[in-house]
């Protein structure tokens, strides 16, 4: 079957182009059952940054009260390339949570719109801490910046302004930077704007969770690992994926909420694209 390049049908969001799309039919062109569906989750490097916990979290964890999570930001948390909305991360990172604390009151709201970049996202983002009370505020932000010839001040600018919206709402936060993916046209720009991320919550105090560094090491690791983890786009994650972010995410997150545990598997992602 030939690979078409379109936009998922049930969000809306910009088609790859033609170029982008004929530099994925090579990568794309293995048979479906050469793929490695059942993948590895783990990295071969630690992806989860936090100089310190998720207090409001972990506050609410422990006092057993219901747990309201944010994950905004644009198609990898819409979940254009799943199969179904239920297959997103938000979701599944919402089953995994109730999975390993036994607690089915903790809620994951998906606000993802494809094609956004940070500028909408965090007006949204402002308007949602306006009407609601979150523990937890997942940002991913920054692929459609870094393809689109944003500016990188502006960047930098936005995530600051974002990054205190979250604080005076009084709301733990993570960020999720960019995804790692092999035809990218031009990589030292789309990497420097990894890089300011990455810059930006270090500088902050801000725990990244580094999908880049993550896929990049699934592609280093195997190539057929990394096509297992793209949808047929070859930009966007697949099923399984979107599985495996949530899968680390969800112990991440609850071992940055625990203040008297070592954080064996934290520590700082610097320099994520080498």
């Amino acid at each position: 079957m030939p690979v078409v390049c379109t936009a998922h049908r049930w969000t809306s969001v910009r088609r790859l182009s033609i170029a982008v799309c004929a530099s994925i039919v090579a990568l794309l062109s293995l048979p479906a059952a050469s793929l490695a569906a059942d993948a590895p989750c783990a990295a071969t490097k630690p992806v989860f940054s936090a100089r310190k916990g998720l207090e409001r979290l972990g506050a609410e964890l422990r006092r057993k009260a219901e747990v309201r999570i944010l994950a905004i930001g644009s198609s990898s948390t819409a979940g254009v390339g799943a199969s179904s909305p239920a297959l997103a991360y938000p979701a599944q990172l919402q089953r995994k949570l109730a999975a390993l604390t036994g607690r089915p009151d903790i809620e994951v709201d998906n606000a993802g719109i494809g094609g956004e970049a940070a500028d909408i996202t965090l007006q949204r983002l402002e308007t949602q801490l306006a009407e609601g009370d979150y523990d937890l505020v997942i940002w991913q932000v920054g692929t459609n910046d870094a393809l689109r010839g944003g500016d990188e001040a502006s960047f930098r600018a936005q995530l600051a302004r974002g990054i205190a919206a979250v604080r005076r709402a009084k709301a733990d936060l993570v960020l999720l930077d960019q995804q790692f993916f092999p035809t990218v046209k031009d990589p030292a720009r789309y990497e420097r704007f990894v890089n300011v991320l990455g810059e930006v919550a270090q500088t902050g105090g801000v725990p990244l969770f580094s999908r880049f560094a993550l896929m990049k090491a699934w592609g280093e690791r195997s190539m057929d690992d990394l096509r297992a983890m793209l949808s047929s786009d070859g930009f966007h994650m697949s099923d399984r994926g979107y599985g495996c972010v949530a899968e680390l995410l969800a112990g991440d997150l609850l071992s940055a909420s625990k203040p008297q545990v070592a954080r064996s598997g934290t520590a700082a992602v610097a320099a994520v694209s080498r």
